[in-house]
């Protein structure tokens, strides 16, 4: 027997080849054999709403994704130090914390410096790791203190509070409180107020 319709004197004829079987017809279908096309998918005209609580966690867990990115960033990224005359960091107070002033880069510190009215000054600078300025300075300030970046740059500054999950817990304003906290609430990027 052959596949491909080698003669063989088969007496049921010619066979035709399996592959046969996986072609479509070239011959159009006749009405009997037409099959009425699928009715069109509905596609939604929106997605489903969601209830308030879900969205509400959704913004929740998306900014502590952003807040844990932001500090990441700060901590692996060196940045300068404005000094005072003394050679100490300078440093400013908002919402009754101390914050080290530090700044992404030159141009963020002029705009600080001409903000405060000092841009003619020479300033001094220290270039220090992040992850330094959280984990060794600000534990060996005598009172809590934070990280101020890029104060004075719209739109681009953020706030490293003295909080658990920032700070080593020694020097946490929250060590107290929530002694099994490691929470991030306390960050706000772009200059906004803290939650805290």
């Amino acid at each position: 027997m052959s596949d491909h319709g080698g003669g063989g004197g088969a007496a049921e004829g010619t066979r035709r080849s399996r592959i046969y079987d996986y072609l479509e017809p070239t011959a159009p279908a006749g009405p009997a054999e037409a099959t009425p096309p699928p009715p069109p998918e509905r596609v939604p005209d929106a997605a489903p709403e969601r209830p308030a609580t879900d969205q509400a966690a959704i913004h929740h867990r998306r900014r502590r994704r952003e807040a844990a990115a932001l500090l990441g960033e700060f901590r692996r990224t060196a940045v300068l130090v404005p000094l005072s005359a003394d050679g100490d960091p300078l440093t400013g107070e908002f919402g009754g914390i101390r914050w080290i002033y530090a700044f992404s880069d030159e141009p963020s510190l002029a705009r600080f410096t001409i903000a405060r009215g000092e841009g003619a000054r020479e300033w001094t600078y220290d270039r220090v790791l992040g992850a330094r300025l959280l984990d060794v300075a600000i534990p060996a300030m005598p009172v809590p203190y934070g990280v101020a970046l890029d104060v004075g740059s719209e739109g681009q500054g953020a706030l490293f509070p003295p909080v658990m999950g920032i700070v080593p817990d020694a020097a946490a304003l929250d060590a107290d409180v929530d002694a099994g906290a490691n929470d991030m609430n306390g960050i706000a990027p772009n200059g906004e107020e803290l939650t805290r």
